[in-house]
């Protein structure tokens, strides 16, 4: 009996390491091609696997009025390597599924290691993959070498698409204002890994949150260059000082929003808050969360030190800029994820055009389902599009286009938008209760991810896969 070919994937982020742990786990041999550390990227410190660069956060864990909670229980039942490791390093984080990042990646880098059929080689991929390989998963990210990039942009005669991405600063905790700071969840939350009081909370009065946006709008921000002058930013990774320019209020009513919290000095809630969240497991770092910055380094040191109980941070790490590119996938792409112009390329991760490092790895794990199976000899239908998986394969397939007729894609974050809606809306609960404004449209996402994992359930429980 010959050996079984071998799968290759291009990059070891989240989408990656994914896609080559879902390809092994269906008995077929991959070689993981990382370039860290013999090339690194503007945006990584390490050389280990699905490093987190930005966010240490999963976002939401709530499954069934969260349709990113809904993604990640989707991914367990598929036996995702990213959720696995995501809960066994978790830390508190109110509602969300926030991980230790350097515990996160090492359990990543060793469960590939040892897995039999899982072979990891250092170096770039330069240009495209070699004709020999003929099944590659390219997952190479929003940070693509650029010889990558120009060899895929010179194959499909497509330009790719770019937008900025940015990164929040990590305070050490032992020089955070423990006197002014409290800790609280918003509306006392409890999550995976919390107690309802996850969060460090700095309040902001009315003069206090006007001076701190005088002073970021006034900041030195990084330049462009002029290649880059034109390029959007995703709108779910503002900069802040970006959000203040859109209005003085869009702070207060985004990411400094006071909702569900109550300073314990005044038993009132204050007019803005900084909140931040656990970076590491031993509580020494603290994010920024949702301070993505393109502010010089020097100055958001002096800025955020107005921040009320960051008078004397100290920061492990200052917010940053970085250009991401993505493919125009409705129409390069196929519903398996393949290249039209290039069968024996797949693409996975932030490179199709999905946000966020959850989407990335779902994306992954599809991409390394679907080679499988092909290796394999058969034919993998998509999950139903009822699913938070198959809706996202869905709009980066094509469903974008034909929902809105635009004909400009753009990266997206699961939402309940992209699943198909109900026959008929609630208009009472179980119990047979009438419903009411956000009552129903709560019902509404309890019946949508009961429906999901069901049919996720039945999909999976499929025996005998469809013939092509």
């Amino acid at each position: 009996m010959t050996a079984q070919k071998t799968i290759h994937i291009v990059g070891g982020g989240l989408a990656g390491s994914e896609a080559a742990w879902q390809i092994a786990e269906q008995g077929v041999p991959v070689v993981l091609h990382e370039m860290r550390p013999t090339r690194m990227t503007d945006a990584h410190k390490t050389e280990g696997l699905a490093e987190l660069v930005c966010s240490n956060s999963f976002r939401s864990d709530e499954w069934e009025t969260n349709a990113v909670g809904l993604l990640h229980a989707e991914m367990r039942r598929m036996g995702s390597l990213i959720l696995a490791a995501g809960d066994l390093h978790k830390l508190p984080a109110g509602g969300a599924l926030a991980v230790d990042r350097d515990g996160f990646s090492a359990e990543v880098t060793r469960r590939l290691e040892a897995h039999p059929l899982v072979r990891i080689e250092r170096g770039e991929v330069a240009g495209l993959p070699p004709e020999a390989w003929d099944s590659v998963i390219v997952a190479t990210g929003p940070l693509t070498s650029p010889a990558l990039s120009e060899a895929v942009r010179a194959l499909t005669g497509e330009g790719e698409l770019a937008f900025f991405d940015a990164i929040a600063p990590v305070v050490h905790l032992e020089s955070i204002d423990q006197s002014i700071v409290w800790r609280q969840s918003r509306y006392d939350k409890v999550g995976p890994a919390g107690t309802g009081a996850d969060y460090l909370n700095c309040p902001m009065s009315r003069d206090e949150y006007d001076a701190f946006i005088d002073a970021m709008l006034a900041g030195e921000k990084t330049s462009f260059k002029e290649w880059e002058a034109s390029t959007p930013y995703f709108d779910g990774c503002l900069p802040v000082e970006v959000m203040a320019e859109r209005g003085r209020d869009t702070l207060r009513f985004g990411p400094m929003k006071p909702v569900g919290l109550s300073d314990p000095r005044t038993g009132r809630r204050p007019y803005a808050v900084v909140q931040l969240r656990q970076d590491n497991a031993h509580g020494t770092l603290w994010n920024m969360v949702g301070f993505q910055t393109k502010l010089k380094h020097a100055e958001q040191v002096r800025v955020f030190r107005m921040i009320p109980g960051l008078g004397e941070a100290e920061f492990a790490r200052l917010g940053g800029l970085h250009r991401n590119t993505f493919l125009n996938s409705p129409k390069l792409l196929d519903g398996a994820l393949r290249l039209k112009a290039e069968p024996r390329l797949r693409f996975a991760g932030q490179i199709t055009g999905v946000e966020g490092y959850v989407e990335s790895a779902a994306i992954g794990l599809l991409a390394g389902r679907f080679a499988a199976a092909e290796r394999n000899g058969r034919h993998l239908n998509s999950p139903p599009p009822t699913t938070a998986l198959g809706a996202l394969l869905a709009h980066i397939t094509g469903g974008h286009l034909l929902d809105s007729g635009s004909g400009s894609f753009q990266p997206m974050n699961i939402n309940y938008g992209l699943l198909p809606p109900l026959e008929a809306a609630p208009v009472a609960d179980a119990g047979g209760k009438r419903l009411k404004g956000k009552e129903r449209g709560t019902e509404k996402k309890r019946i949508m991810s009961r429906r999901a994992l069901a049919d996720l359930d039945a999909w999976l429980a499929e025996r005998e896969p469809a013939q092509a």
